[in-house]
């Protein structure tokens, strides 16, 4: 088949609507559900970046995207107890497929809901038994096993979005688009990010370690299926923070460096300690956490409110408790997908237990961001790729 037909674009008033191939059959199949437009653009995107991420570190990986950016993206890396506690999978061992789930849906649960999953590698009943329970559109992998398949046609009443991607097909070199009328040409980014891109270190701390390599590949690589402008903390083999879409470059390291504090606030004893009810669903426990870690805690303490999903008022996280657990945050990666124009991203980067940046280099400024990273001691690689996705 080389048309389907859509029941509406990006929004309902844009009819009529479909995808369809000059040349050949497309190179996915629809198992379960009825696709629509934002859903395509979100499978063909995160495809792109799990297949990526599998080629860059030889790990399944999983992505988790909403509206055309990944909230999250990670590669198989067994989980600590404390994020098996976070995570809310303590004592299941885990598929390595469903670790990578698992953690790319951490990374930023609240702007996971209602995610796009991507799989770099068969759907096995396990990773589809977690899907289950959460609030999800759809998932596309090279395959399904037969359990996996049975449970995901459950979901959403028998109408969740199941795709199946042709791993062997290769799109044609140049791609088009068209804007107000007018048609859009360029060649595809086909740039490989690999180790080879962290070999320029201009800083005085040249010490990259195999895992920060393999955080710095992850960030770039996420970045790369991004909208620009856009940044990525990276840890423990998974994104942890990521701004998206942002005009100014701090603000982009800002607003992800704020969601890789949320991240790691998560892990907070008195946050992993929460009296939750048993009959709070998921997306009100998500919710509540992030409220009770975050400036707005009182929306969530004052009065009854905590009654709604606690069983007893926990105590206030104060400030300074907040800020005691963050600054034993250490060794974060972060990637830009252009060059930091200025010193203040690494400034903020550093509030985040950053130790490892990978970022364009070329700027006017470049001796002052190399005089900030070593004034905190940490390490810099000029990868001179920029990785702009619009």
């Amino acid at each position: 088949m080389n048309e389907m037909e859509l029941k509406y674009g990006c929004n309902p008033n844009q009819k009529p609507a479909r995808v369809f191939m000059k040349n050949g059959d497309l190179p996915f199949q629809v198992l379960n559900g009825k696709p629509g437009y934002i859903n395509l653009l979100d499978a063909m995107n995160s495809w792109q970046l799990v297949r990526e991420l599998k080629e860059a570190t030889g790990l399944p990986a999983a992505a988790s995207f909403k509206h055309v950016s990944p909230a999250g993206a990670a590669v198989a890396v067994p989980l600590s107890e404390t994020l098996q506690k976070a995570y809310f999978v303590e004592g299941v061992e885990l598929s390595p497929i469903a670790t990578a789930y698992i953690r790319a849906r951490g990374a930023d649960r609240m702007s996971s809901y209602g995610d796009f999953v991507a799989l770099s590698d068969e759907c096995d009943a396990q990773t589809a038994s977690f899907l289950q329970r959460e609030v999800s559109d759809g998932i596309i992998a090279p395959s399904y096993s037969d359990a996996a398949l049975e449970i995901l046609k459950t979901k959403r009443k028998g109408t969740y979005l199941v795709l199946q991607m042709d791993p062997d097909y290769k799109p044609e070199p140049i791609e088009t688009k068209q804007v107000f009328g007018i048609t859009f040409e360029q060649q595809r980014n086909e740039i490989a990010i690999t180790e080879d891109c962290l070999k320029e270190i201009p800083t005085q701390n040249k010490d990259l370690p195999a895992a920060a390599k393999r955080d710095l590949l992850i960030a770039l690589i996420t970045l790369k299926y991004t909208q620009s402008n856009s940044v990525c903390y990276a840890k423990d083999g998974q994104a942890i923070g990521i701004g998206a879409g942002q005009q100014s470059r701090v603000h982009c390291t800002r607003l992800a460096g704020s969601k890789a504090d949320i991240w790691y606030l998560r892990q907070a004893p008195q946050v992993l300690a929460l009296p939750f009810r048993e009959d709070v669903r998921r997306p009100d426990r998500d919710n509540a956490i992030d409220v009770y870690v975050g400036p707005e805690y009182r929306d969530l303490l004052d009065g009854d409110n905590w009654k709604r999903v606690f069983t007893e008022k926990p105590p206030v996280f104060t400030e300074e408790e907040k800020q005691a657990w963050l600054a034993t945050q250490a060794g974060v990666a972060l990637g830009s997908d252009a060059f930091f124009p200025f010193g203040d991203n690494i400034e903020r980067a550093r509030k985040s237990g950053v130790a490892y940046v990978a970022q364009a280099g070329g700027s006017i400024r470049d001796d002052n961001v190399i005089e900030t990273c070593d004034k905190y001691n940490m390490t810099m690689a000029m990868t001179h790729i920029r990785l702009f996705h619009h």
